[in-house]
């Protein structure tokens, strides 16, 4: 990774110029371009509400496509690596080509029922309808009307039944305070909402993906479908255990444990509507759809549901169906009146965060088979084409999340993210500041190059008794201390905590564990459905995580099956990106409920040879700089 990327612009018209700048990490590539002399249009103003902006990454990393890259460009455009240059960021060199004028045709549909736009850019039908009516409170007693008569009167036909009675308490007070203007919010036709005034332009809604160790959310205009606030940190139940399993067990028999999980998950979504409120400076009742995915016992603590069965043979959910509530009625008390939309679930666990997955990266309308890893403490592998789809759960734990690592932490500043071996050590740091720790990337990434430059055998095993064999300054970096064997990754002296930052033989050891069953879940899912490497036409690194991984580290540690790596795409945290999808589409989110029930869940843990290709996908592959042993030989050995 370059010190400071380099970005070269070409130009459609004039292929032969082309013009190089020197760019900082997290510069937006309209502000390089506009550096660099290159206008660049933008017609919305650089808010992603437009099309004009459009490049085309030629060459080169850059972050997974956002949201709005989706509405506006649409999922064909995306994959030919088309973006808009005021929403993706800088984080390596790259070529560009900045795309030609192009006549505008609209960038979204605002109605319901009108289908997609001839670009394939996202339909937005959030559902959220809002109407400002004039509206006369009751004045002769003789007349037999009231209040709620007055208001529906103006309105077009919704449905009258089952108002909500927090919407009853609010219409005498509306009705009187602006002179009789008052604002109704409907979702999908019923009454959700009302307030005095016009509010009509304030449609907002927010997505979430609860993750067993993180919490992501995004504030979006339900409109404009634009992007105005991102928001997350730290899932707060995560010292009531590591992984799901742990907390399951923790709540096991004693309603107060889940009520005491709930409280937390709860509390931070909570605090997280109200911060990215904040950031966009918008008014929180404005919020009124939410959607909401993440893993089958996320979803049910957050609901309140006992998620113990779920850690039981057969591993049943309490539900699969999705499930629509106010907020109110799931706790959510900075939006009461907001409507929150779970999507549904696959199996015992594969949750709504998969499902989101599908819809994000499209793998349903694939003619060709394609396999997507959502890489995280609970993995899941989704693997298929049209009409033929199986999903199985891959629990890594969470040892890629840097925790239970000696010097573990997440991919924060002060993280090693990036390591290279040659006659010794040299480590790549987010932040470019003193080390403090290793992230989940950097763990890869050192095992690989420690594979390749024989500090490891194909077992795990640190080669201590052949450390006479290394290079000197690698030799010193091999030790045994605390009773365990280990590898110094920086020295005290070059940290900033004044500690050596170590790899230790456990360390390797549960990295073996997370990569064994990423590695054994895509090979049973390629057994079960025939599938050898040479028939995988892409492999799609989901997840907040994925996107930060060396892919040549994760096919060299067999995290990943040998495919070429070119074939290996980021997609980011797709599931956030699904959510956010069905937030601003009622169309979307049918559609995953569709696909929820069409998807063939496979239970690794009863399958006759799980066991052996697990154990088989602990292992690394023995020779140095040799490709990956395929999946059809990790098979052949298991049987």
């Amino acid at each position: 990774m370059a010190a400071r990327p380099t970005i070269t612009f070409a130009s459609a018209a004039k292929k032969l110029q082309e013009r190089q700048c020197t760019a900082a990490r997290g510069e937006t590539f309209i502000e390089v371009a506009r550096r660099a002399g290159i206008e660049i249009s933008a017609t919305c103003g650089g808010r992603g509400r437009c099309r004009s902006c459009r490049i085309k990454v030629l060459k080169g990393e850059v972050p997974p496509p956002t949201i709005m890259d989706r509405v506006q460009l649409g999922l064909d455009a995306v994959q030919e690596h088309f973006r808009l240059s005021c929403q993706t960021r800088v984080v390596d060199d790259a070529l560009i080509l900045v795309a030609p004028p192009n006549e505008e045709i609209g960038h979204q549909i605002l109605s319901a029922n009108r289908g997609q736009l001839e670009t394939g850019a996202l339909a937005i039908d959030s559902g959220i309808e809002k109407f400002c009516v004039v509206a006369t409170p009751p004045t002769d007693e003789h007349h037999q009307t009231s209040d709620l008569e007055e208001v529906l009167r103006s309105l077009p036909q919704l449905s009258r039944e089952n108002i909500p009675g927090d919407v009853l308490r609010k219409i005498p007070a509306a009705l009187r305070e602006k002179e009789g203007q008052v604002t109704v919010t409907t979702f999908n036709g019923a009454i959700i909402d009302v307030e005095a005034g016009d509010s009509t332009p304030q449609r907002y809604g927010m997505a979430f993906d609860i993750g067993t160790t993180s919490i992501v959310g995004s504030l979006l205009d339900l409109a404009t479908g634009e992007e105005l606030a991102n928001v997350g940190g730290m899932n707060p139940q995560a010292p009531y255990g590591g992984d799901l399993m742990s907390r399951i067990a923790y709540v096991q028999d004693d309603p107060k444990k889940l009520q005491t999980l709930r409280a937390r998950v709860l509390g931070a979504v909570n605090e997280f509507i109200y911060e990215a409120a904040a950031r966009a400076g918008v008014a929180v009742r404005h919020i009124h759809k939410l959607v909401i995915v993440g893993n089958t016992c996320m979803h049910h603590i957050l609901l309140g549901i006992d998620p113990s069965w779920v850690g039981l043979a057969p591993y049943a959910p309490a539900m699969r169906t999705p499930f629509v509530a106010f907020g109110r009625e799931v706790l959510l008390k900075a939006v009461p009146n907001a409507k929150v939309c779970f999507l549904p679930i696959i199996a015992g666990f594969v949750g709504a965060d998969t499902v989101a997955c599908v819809l994000a990266t499209r793998i349903y309308e694939s003619e060709q088979m394609r396999a997507l890893v959502d890489i995280g403490t609970n993995g899941e592998v989704v693997m298929g084409r049209r009409g033929q789809l199986m999903a199985c759960s891959a629990p890594a734990g969470p040892a890629l999340e840097g925790a239970q690592i000696r010097h573990g932490m997440r991919g924060a500043i002060g993280a090693v993210e990036r390591v290279s071996i040659s006659d010794d050590v040299s480590c790549g740091v987010i932040g470019d500041v003193p080390p403090i720790g290793i992230c989940g990337s950097g763990l890869i990434d050192a095992v690989a190059v420690m594979l390749d430059a024989n500090l490891l055998d194909a077992s795990g095993l640190i080669r201590i008794e052949d450390r006479d064999d290394l290079p000197i300054r690698l030799r010193q970096r091999l030790r045994h201390a605390e009773g365990r064997d280990q590898f110094v990754l920086v020295r005290a002296e070059e940290t900033g905590k004044n500690e050596d930052i170590v790899l230790t033989q456990s360390d390797i050891r549960q990295l073996q564990l997370a990569k064994g069953a990423i590695c054994s879940g895509i090979a049973m899912l390629q057994r079960v459905m025939d599938i050898p490497d040479t028939d995988l036409a892409e492999l799609m690194l989901c997840g907040g995580f994925g996107n930060y991984i060396s892919t040549r580290s994760a096919v060299r540690i067999r995290l990943l099956p040998p495919v070429p790596l070119d074939r290996i795409k980021y997609w980011g945290n797709a599931a956030a990106l699904g959510a956010q999808m069905a937030l601003l589409s009622e169309a979307e989110r049918a559609r995953a409920t569709r696909l929820a029930g069409e998807i063939e869940h496979v239970s690794l843990a009863s399958h006759p040879l799980f066991q052996e290709v697990f154990v088989e996908a602990l292992k690394f592959p023995a020779e140095r700089h040799r490709k990956p042993s395929s999946t059809a030989e990790l098979m052949a050995k298991s049987n």
